[in-house]
Parts: structure tokens; sequence; C-alpha cells
């Protein structure tokens, strides 16, 4: 139970004290102040300053006949202001009363370890490997986790560490309540289920899975050459109506989830999971799409997706990319007004860079094409998709690539 520091003073001089508190910005306005059946009341104080508060000059400044004393209550109502705090306040004013209680010492760096975003699944919650990295809260354990688990809603919490270098991305996931590690995602009315400690789950794709949502692929062989636990795969069997999809994946643990999510969203039938390095992938000739969902690059799968395609009529690639923009030095009237990474300005060079590596692909793609069939083919670049930033001056985008034979 949270324990709340208050300051407990006389009913007939709660209202000097309570503006006594404002002045000095000692009252905590997350809580409601209590009143007592002795007569007096209770002001929530704030954790962190608590040893500021200095009883006797409190006292001389506000009324020398008052009563004043701090006490400490538990699970005191939220103010109005406090119910609509944010999630990662309500976290760090968690945090911060339960190392009080503790007898610990709050601090600027405790706050900024606290997390402010994190990926939901189901009733898991999976926080980055940026937070909790102090080792007060492994101390706590179960009592703190819990306590994190009821502010957010849910009843399991991980927490990533780093993305293992095994070639299949596995992620390096420590679960910090709970025991079971298989979780429940739903995107646009498709169910994902797979073990959050053997597969990834890309949360920051969702605007590039609806689009392919929006696609009509009626009639149209797709194949995925990166399909994972079923990202892209999925969207196009069950919005964008493919005819048939070839998932192509190497890690086994995906390869499960794969088989699963197909099953439990009714699409089994019209997928074909071919496990394995896709470059030994032996398919050819029969693609109308290819969708090479890998950053940072999906280059290695070119030559695999120019086999692909259909030789009398083409296709589309859907090529995945991360295009790094050169940082520039911007002028003070620039950096100083507005963020610089949002101006128009920088929008337009960043376009300009992502068409200069799509007009490079493209001429690229015509070359394999020209190799592998011995025919001669034009490209066409349809559209370029933006779907993330991934890093400062680094943009995860998408080239819909048109490739018809001549």
């Amino acid at each position: 139970m949270v324990v709340i520091p208050c300051l407990k003073v006389t009913q007939r001089h709660a209202q000097l004290y309570r503006k006594y508190l404002l002045l000095k910005g000692f009252l905590d306005r997350k809580y409601c102040p209590q009143k007592h059946p002795d007569g007096t009341v209770s002001f929530p104080v704030i954790a962190s300053v608590l040893s500021q508060l200095d009883l006797v000059a409190i006292k001389e400044y506000v009324a020398e006949d008052s009563i004043c004393e701090i006490v400490n209550i538990q699970a005191l109502p939220l103010s109005k202001k406090g119910k609509v705090k944010s999630f990662n306040e309500r976290l760090v004013e968690t945090a911060q009363a339960l190392l009080v209680s503790k007898g610990e010492t709050w601090s600027v760096d405790l706050e900024r370890d606290i997390p402010s975003r994190w990926q939901c699944h189901g009733d898991l919650i999976l926080f980055g490997e940026g937070c909790f990295s102090n080792k007060i809260w492994k101390e706590f354990g179960s009592e703190f986790w819990t306590l994190v688990a009821q502010i957010l809603g849910v009843k399991r919490l991980a927490q990533i560490k780093k993305i293992s270098q095994d070639g299949f991305r596995t992620p390096m996931v420590v679960m910090l309540l709970g025991d079971s590690s298989y979780v429940t995602h739903i995107d646009n009315h498709i169910r994902y289920e797979f073990d959050i400690t053997k597969c990834m789950f890309s949360s920051g794709n969702i605007t590039e899975k609806l689009r392919i949502a929006s696609f009509d692929c009626s009639g149209e062989t797709v194949v995925d050459l990166y399909a994972g636990i079923g990202y892209f795969t999925l969207p196009y069997l069950v919005h964008a109506k493919a005819s048939h999809v070839h998932a192509c994946e190497w890690n086994p643990d995906a390869i499960k989830a794969l088989h699963r999510n197909l099953q439990i969203n009714g699409v089994s039938d019209r997928c074909t999971v071919h496990q394995g390095d896709n470059r030994e992938l032996s398919l050819s000739n029969l693609a109308d799409r290819v969708n090479l969902g890998l950053i940072p690059s999906s280059e290695e799968g070119w030559p695999v997706a120019c086999r692909l395609l259909k030789r009398d009529t083409g296709g589309i690639l859907h090529i995945h990319q991360n295009v790094t923009t050169p940082l520039r030095h911007e002028t003070p009237e620039h950096s100083s007004a507005t963020d610089v990474e949002e101006s128009p300005l920088r929008i337009q060079r960043d376009m300009e860079v992502w068409r200069a590596w799509a007009t490079d692909t493209a001429s690229r793609i015509c070359t394999l094409l020209l190799d592998i069939t011995g025919g001669k083919w034009k490209t066409n670049i349809r559209h370029i998709e933006h779907v993330k930033t991934y890093a400062p001056h680094i943009s995860h985008v998408v080239l819909d690539l048109e490739c018809k034979p001549l």
C-alpha cells in the first residue's frame, strides 16, 4: 500500500496552511486533503521536499497556537487533478512514495529511469531497455512491480534487455511480474499469438500493416520473404484478400507462432510456409507481389525477389529500407525557433534523399532482372511510404516498385 506523507494541522487554520504549502510548492495536488474526527486536516505533501519542512518555522509563519505535525496516510484518494495524470506521472508518484516509505532518497535520475512508453500485449506490458536500470527497482522486487501493474491495469510485466545477434533477432526478455510469457496482440481485427521471450513484435509498423490491408490483392500470389510471426502475411490474407501467400521465415520459434496465427485467423488454407533461408528458396516465376519487410536493409533478398516475379506480366516489389539523411548544420534562426526535425525544409530534404535512394534501387533492380531473366525490364516508382523514424536522421521507408518486362 502506498503511503502518502501529510502535514496534519488544526481545522480552523487549515486554509492558512494550505495557502502556505501552495506558496512554497510543497502541496501535493494529486491527492485530496483528509479531514479527521478530532478536528484536524491532513494536507498531502510532495515526498521529495519533506526534508525541507521546518515545522517550527511554519507554525511561526502561519499560527503559533496551531497543531502542526507530519503524518503518513495510506490510500489517500486522488484529487481531480491527480485522476487525469498520465501513466508516466502516476508511475513516478508511486515509485517516489514507495522509496520515501522505505527510507530511500528520491532523485532526478530515478525519475528519468521511469518509462513513458511501452508495448501492450493483452494483459502484459513490455518495457524497453532504456528504463528501470537502477538496482533499487530489483531490490524492491514484486512489491514494486505489483504496484506498477496495478497502475497500468495489467497482470504481467516484462522488459527487453537487448536483441541477440543470433541471426534470428531473438529478444532477450526478462519477466518482471508473472510466469507465462505467451501473449495475444490484436491489430486491425487480426489476432497474433506468440512467446514474447522468443519472438519480436514490431508495433511501430502498424501504419504499414494498415496500408497493406487497404490493397486489393484479389487473384494475386504474394511472397513474403521475411514473414516472422505474420506481421504482413496476415494483412495480405485477411484484409487484402490475396489468393495465396508464400511466407518465408527461418526462425523456428517464429515459424511455430506463424502456423498458429494462420490457423486462429482462419487463413491457413491460403498460405504455404517455407522454413529456412529464403536465398535457397526453389520457387520462381509466380509472384504478383513480393514483400521485403526487413530492416535496416532487405538488399540480400533482392535477387530472390526478382527471380520470384512473373516473367510475362511482372509485378510489384515492396522494398523496406532504413534510409539515412545526412546531418546538416542549421542556422541559429532556424534551430532556435522551431524543431528543425519537423520543419518543412527538413521534410523536403528527407524526401529528396528517399527519392534518390529509390531511383538508385530501381536502377539496380533493372540490372538484376536483366541478369536473372535475360530480358530487359522497366521499373516505375509508384510510391514511397514513410513508416517511422527509426533513429535521428534515419527513416524506415517502403518503396513500391512496379517491374514490367519489355
